[in-house]
């Protein structure tokens, strides 16, 4: 299995956007290079806006480029594009429902190094809470590239959330569709659900494969689409199942486990639990330590599982 960065695809999605329309434009707040937004730069200089470290002003001109016809995609890491520039996208993006898409790299811990600073594990909860905004984490780059082309297609704000580390590569781009909304069955399975988001969909599918081995059918399912979220595809899986696990790269509280249990409570409570960061910030460390130590491995979901499962 392949590995690919949800960054590197970001990058090759806007080089082909920019060829197909004319009206994409492409901001950054002075990261081009690790957003990868540099290889849009280098083919249409004349529509790539470096506004420098300044993420008020990387949303409040994209805003108005907006206005103006244009279609803008605005990048930084998530924890300045969801928490410095919060108010700007709030009160001049989502409330006029503007058409900019903030597609925001370096999320969750897998940022490693950088440490807890810049590991932004509330950003999903930030952008779910706003209205008209649809938020997006895709799951590996086959989708992160097609979650790029919907998004551009989409007239209304849209946050995207890209990793900066090599992820696995899940699905096949020769066949493979996204739909803005629509989860995704990757595996089926009878005893439980794990619903996954972002990298987490790959180590669910780990788990999976160690659960089998106990007698024990999970079903994974994708939900790239936090807002809005695919209720059907949720309440079908607590029908069948009879369990519930939630994934995610991101602090429990607003997030995917979030989310899934608003739908869970109002339509077919389930046993439940929700394997994400708890409620603390992250700290600087090697991506595959800090998954460790904050109990997102396949071990931790092959437990939590297990678990329940004997609740049902």
């Amino acid at each position: 299995m392949a590995n690919k960065a949800t960054r590197d695809a970001y990058g090759e999605a806007l080089k082909e956007l920019g060829k197909k329309n004319k009206d994409i434009v492409v901001l950054d707040a002075d990261l081009s290079k690790s957003t990868r937004t540099a290889k849009f730069k280098e083919d249409y200089p004349n529509r790539f806006l470096n506004v420098g470290i300044a993420e008020q002003n990387l949303i409040g001109t994209s805003a108005g480029l907006a206005a103006a016809g244009k279609i803008p995609f605005a990048s930084t890491f998530a924890v300045f594009a969801t928490g410095r520039a919060y108010e700007i996208i709030r009160n001049s993006v989502a409330y006029p429902k503007l058409n900019v898409k903030v597609a925001a790299t370096h999320a969750g811990l897998t940022v490693g190094e950088d440490g807890a600073s810049h590991q932004a594990l509330e950003d999903l909860s930030l952008m779910r809470s706003l209205p008209n905004m649809v938020v997006i984490n895709p799951a590996d780059a086959v989708e992160a590239k097609e979650a790029v082309l919907k998004a551009a297609e989409y007239v209304g704000p849209v946050y995207i959330r890209l990793g900066r580390s090599k992820v696995p590569v899940i699905y096949d781009e020769n066949n493979y569709e996204f739909e803005i909304g629509k989860g995704i069955l990757v595996e089926d399975g009878t005893d439980a659900t794990i619903i996954a988001t972002g990298i987490m969909v790959s180590i669910a599918l780990q788990a999976r494969d160690e659960l089998l081995k106990d007698g024990i059918n999970v079903r994974v399912i994708d939900i790239h689409t936090l807002k809005p979220i695919d209720k059907d595809i949720i309440v079908k899986a607590a029908k069948e199942t009879g369990a519930i696990v939630t994934a995610e790269e991101h602090n429990i509280i607003g997030g995917l486990g979030s989310a899934v249990s608003e739908v869970l409570v109002e339509n077919y409570p389930v046993p439940m639990e929700r394997i994400g960061v708890k409620d603390t910030f992250g700290e600087s460390g090697k991506s595959d330590e800090l998954l460790e130590k904050y109990g997102l491995t396949s071990s931790d979901l092959v437990e939590a599982v297990k678990r329940v499962v004997k609740r049902k």
